[in-house]
């Protein structure tokens, strides 16, 4: 699973483009679905058929945040805004990759007390991207105007922590792929939605089970982890505790009767899991539950350590619980 992890990372694929990630998702499903289609607005559904009538939908968000070009310097600097949940001082210093240039994010200043002043009040205004052109039209033919870009940021194996780009959301991709994998026959219905643009608003997922109508959804996403120093005291939530099964966060509630089956089917299962409450906020699920007249959803997470930043972190055997635990729901929970 580690490779699958490393590959779906590693991919490009920012909010509004995610067609590389979906593309080698349905590579390592080719042999594990009945079907699969893209809706409107660029959501990869997949689906294995089963015989009960159910039909359970777990969604797992593909795009990633990252920077947009919003203006070039005439002499080859670019200016850029943020796509998603962006934390300018997480990229000073940092290479961000576009299609077709690899730059580096740094903060304005003539002198050294300048830059100071400028990173103690940093925002994108005072901040460019340097991709080693010479001139405007030099940058213009490589990043134009309105070319997206990403963390330049290596998959790294720490022991049993997994260091990435993207791990928000790539991790749930992996985890829903695995499940896909290793499911025999299943009395329900699975579909998988690999869904587009969460960071930028819950996009995709407001529309991914519109037309297939799932009795229940699950989101699959990475949350909050409070076990490094200076973390926020009023979470719970660690990295190789197992996943967490999501009560609330600050966009949804979660369905009591999924969470209470999760949590039996855990420890019926001796599989470690967490509770988790998120002061800050959301997931698909506060999307999928609105859908039509309404369905039931939850979330199960991945606690993950620097969210939104060049080396996302989360534990493998988390990911493995998780994979196991929505096994089990596949066959039971509804």
């Amino acid at each position: 699973m580690i490779e699958l992890i490393k590959k779906l990372t590693q991919a490009y694929g920012p909010s509004g483009r995610e067609s590389e990630v979906q593309k080698l998702i349905l590579e390592e499903l080719s042999d594990h679905i009945d079907g699969y289609k893209f809706d409107a607005v660029g959501n990869l559904l997949v689906w294995k058929q089963g015989s009960s009538g159910k039909k359970i939908l777990f969604d797992a968000h593909v795009d990633e945040i990252g920077l947009v070009v919003t203006n070039i310097t005439d002499k080859g600097f670019l200016r850029v805004d943020a796509v998603g949940g962006v934390v300018p001082h997480t990229f000073v210093g940092h290479r961000v990759r576009f299609p077709n240039a690899v730059g580096i994010v740094y903060v304005e200043g003539e002198t050294e007390e300048e830059r100071k002043k400028n990173w103690s009040n940093l925002t994108l205004d005072n901040m460019f991207v340097d991709i080693g052109a010479k001139s405007y039209e030099e940058a213009k033919s490589k990043v134009p105007i309105g070319s997206f870009g990403v963390y330049d940021s290596y998959f790294y194996k720490m022991g049993d922590h997994l260091v990435s780009k993207a791990m928000d959301d790539r991790i749930g991709c992996a985890i829903v792929v695995e499940v896909f994998k290793r499911l025999g026959s299943c009395p329900n219905t699975i579909i998988g939605s690999f869904s587009v643009q969460e960071e930028v608003g819950l996009v995709g997922a407001s529309v991914a089970a519109y037309t297939v109508v799932p009795d229940v959804c699950v989101a699959v996403d990475v949350t909050d982890s409070a076990d490094y120093p200076k973390a926020f005291k009023r979470h719970s939530m660690a990295l190789g505790k197992g996943p967490a099964i999501k009560v609330k966060d600050r966009a949804s509630v979660s369905n009591r009767q999924i969470v209470e089956k999760l949590v039996e089917l855990a420890e019926a299962n001796r599989i470690p899991y967490q509770m988790e409450v998120l002061t800050f906020g959301g997931t698909n699920a506060a999307v999928l539950q609105r859908t039509r007249a309404g369905i039931p959803s939850a979330t199960v997470s991945i606690p993950t350590r620097y969210v939104h930043s060049p080396s996302e972190t989360v534990c493998l055997s988390d990911v493995e619980n998780a994979v196991e635990l929505l096994i089990q729901y596949t066959m039971k929970g509804v």
